[in-house]
């Protein structure tokens, strides 16, 4: 309880420094850079997750901070409901220039860009190689999942939101957020199943 009590606190206090630098934003453009400085890296790296493309990833990063400096004076924060704070906001900017690109990538189709993994180092160079595989696997999955429950799950696990912040993000309630992940990660664990199954199958076959 206690934990939950500081984590209460932090969040606040987190939302007041927003608060704070928004509103200076609001009165000087060049002060927008601290909001800058501490979200590029979250937005850039929801979009490097949902492209798997660095260049792409890096143009949709600048339209986000672009938009969102240019949208400022529009910006209000909601007290009376679910938080819609900047940061939710800013992921906001960011799935709609997603979903723009996306369109656009349809109508003028290119080759995608493999994004290499990294994992921390093992000692053991099997058991680092068994590692990033199954990681490999794993985002294999989530990409050929439906297109929310897979943001859902990148929102949640690498950008480390929290459901409301998701919920907000994606229009839906805060309890609905958690089935949806909940359920995007009951179809990951499903389909990583039935290919551990088949692996062990086919291992067996070869044996005989």
């Amino acid at each position: 309880m206690l934990r939950r009590g500081k984590d209460r606190v932090a969040v606040r206090d987190d939302l007041d420094v927003d608060r704070s630098a928004v509103e200076q934003a609001r009165r000087d453009p060049g002060a927008f850079e601290t909001l800058y400085r501490k979200y590029v890296a979250q937005v850039y790296s929801f979009a490097l997750y949902e492209t798997r493309d660095p260049h792409a990833a890096e143009d949709i990063t600048a339209q986000v901070f672009l938009r969102a400096l240019a949208g400022l004076p529009r910006f209000h924060e909601q007290t009376d409901g679910p938080d819609s704070s900047f940061r939710v906001w800013l992921f906001q900017i960011a799935r709609n220039a997603l979903s723009n690109e996306r369109r656009r990538a349809r109508r003028h189709p290119a080759s995608p860009i493999e994004l290499a993994l990294e994992f921390p180092a093992l000692d053991d160079v099997s058991s680092a190689a068994t590692h990033r595989l199954e990681m490999e696997r794993v985002w294999t999955v989530i990409d050929q999942l439906p297109a929310e429950r897979r943001r859902a799950l990148v929102l949640r696990f690498v950008n480390e939101l929290s459901t409301r912040e998701i919920g907000d993000i994606l229009g839906r309630t805060e309890g609905a957020t958690r089935v949806l992940i909940h359920r995007s990660l009951q179809q990951v664990a499903r389909e990583l199943g039935r290919h551990r199954s088949s692996a062990v199958a086919a291992r067996s076959r070869a044996a005989n």
